[in-house]
């Protein structure tokens, strides 16, 4: 898999967020305030292209338009959308498409605008995006006017609310991006690049399972994050060989325990969108097309691990966060029950600032899982307190009340930027990870500037 995430927290002040970031023509020429999280190669599946470039749309000049196609081997998708009752158009063209397609043309993605919130005008041109695309890749019909072969290339789209898409550069952008995609390393970053908001650094990894097959993906997202279900823009790009129903079992399982698993600050987007595109390029590769099948369960495996990476790249890169943490919950009765007390702690305002403050109020831990709707027992709940710098765990709660309260042991663990919380129900065997940040003046000064 990809190199060890960072460690070390950076400034996150609005101006100290984008100080490094400049941009060219040439993703290697790009600087990012955290370069350790952005990989400098790959190894990309067989069969994908993909490219980034700036359409217009943004008013920075940064780039805004992303596609990843396969030209030549048709796509088996699967995707989940966002719970939220104003749905974007893309979410809804997308949707419609994942449902009814057998297989689909290629993904393309806008960033700037987010398409949301804009009427029957936005879904014309979410529909638009992808016909343009259909076509520019050839056998897609007519451009620019209704056809009546359905359009086939999903849409995402991500940004501002409630304003319309500029479709004279968006299509001029897609009839040039088509022209410039390709399957190396700087192409795949720069289509990481175009999906870019508030991110501070494209978020992109590649890797190889045992020679079997290839996957890669890219994942936006730095504010309005939480479940239900993506929380923000994600795609995994696979050269394996797998039917529908198959990757529509796996999507669904990974998403639930890597973009349903990171909270930043208890906002879920109109536009979140996780999809998963299969092209079966592998040569010789076995179809997975059995769902009680080894190895369909070992995609199922491979797929959450690598969604996981992207989602923990979306909490690192939280806006105005100083600090990465995991909530872990065992001993539930239930994956339900762990998930919704580890979600209610990971959105507890008092517990976010507690840790960006380094205070070890274990108080507001307990309270959060004492009201998350979860019976719970008292006298059998455990709390510890770790990082991954300091070997040995703070036991502050054991069997409801208070244990080892040493805090000096306490503030050298909550100086470091990865934290955990562990928190022990013992009511049954079950568990659920949350991924989460702290939340900091800097959340609010950047989101108080967002259309400034």
């Amino acid at each position: 898999m990809s190199a060890q995430l960072l460690r070390h927290a950076v400034p996150r002040s609005t101006a100290a967020r984008f100080a490094l970031r400049t941009m060219s023509s040439s993703a290697s020429a790009v600087a990012y305030p955290r370069p350790h999280l952005i990989p400098k190669s790959g190894t990309y599946p067989a069969g994908w292209v993909a490219g980034g470039l700036a359409s217009g749309v943004k008013k920075d000049g940064l780039k805004d338009l992303t596609l990843v196609a396969s030209p030549n081997h048709p796509i088996t998708a699967s995707a989940v959308f966002t719970q939220n009752s104003f749905a974007a158009a893309p979410v809804q063209v997308s949707k419609a498409i994942v449902k009814e397609a057998a297989t689909v043309r290629a993904l393309i993605v806008n960033s700037g605008c987010a398409n949301a919130c804009t009427g029957e005008q936005g879904t014309k041109d979410a529909w638009r995006m992808s016909r343009e695309v259909d076509a520019a890749l050839g056998g897609g019909g007519e451009r620019g006017a209704a056809s009546s072969t359905r359009p086939k290339t999903l849409v995402m789209s991500t940004g501002v609310i409630g304003q319309h898409l500029d479709m004279d550069k968006i299509v001029a952008g897609i009839t040039q991006l088509t022209q410039n995609v390709g399957p190396a390393h700087d192409n795949w970053l720069s289509a990481a690049e175009g999906i870019m908001t508030t991110d501070t650094f494209p978020k992109l990894r590649s890797t190889v399972f045992e020679g079997d097959y290839r996957m890669a993906g890219w994942s936006k997202g730095a504010g309005m994050i939480h479940p239900n279900m993506a929380t923000m823009l994600s795609a995994v790009f696979t050269d394996a060989s797998i039917t529908k129903p198959c990757l529509d079992a796996a999507t669904r399982y990974a998403a639930d325990r890597s973009f349903n698993a990171i909270s930043i600050d208890g906002d879920t987007s109109t536009n979140d969108t996780f999809a998963v595109l299969a092209n079966a390029a592998t040569e010789g590769a076995a179809v997975i097309d059995d769902l009680e099948s080894d190895a369909h369960r070992l995609f199922r495996d491979r797929l959450t691990q690598f969604a996981a990476e992207l989602a923990k790249l979306i909490v690192r890169d939280g806006e105005g966060a100083t600090k990465f943490v995991e909530i872990h919950v065992k001993g539930a009765k239930t994956f339900a029950d762990a998930r919704q007390v580890s979600s209610t702690i990971a959105t507890s305002p008092l517990v976010k600032t507690a840790l960006y403050g380094q205070d070890a109020n274990w108080g507001r831990v307990v309270c959060a899982v004492g009201y998350s709707g979860v019976p719970v027992t008292p006298e059998k709940v455990n709390l510890h307190l770790s990082t991954p710098a300091i070997d040995e765990p703070l036991h502050l709660f054991k069997n409801g009340a208070p244990f080892d309260t040493d805090e000096e042991k306490a503030a050298r663990i909550l100086e470091h930027e990865d934290l955990k919380l562990e928190i022990g129900l013992g009511e049954g065997s079950e568990e659920a990870t949350m991924y989460t940040t702290d939340l900091t003046h800097g959340y609010i000064t950047i989101n108080a500037d967002y259309r400034s």
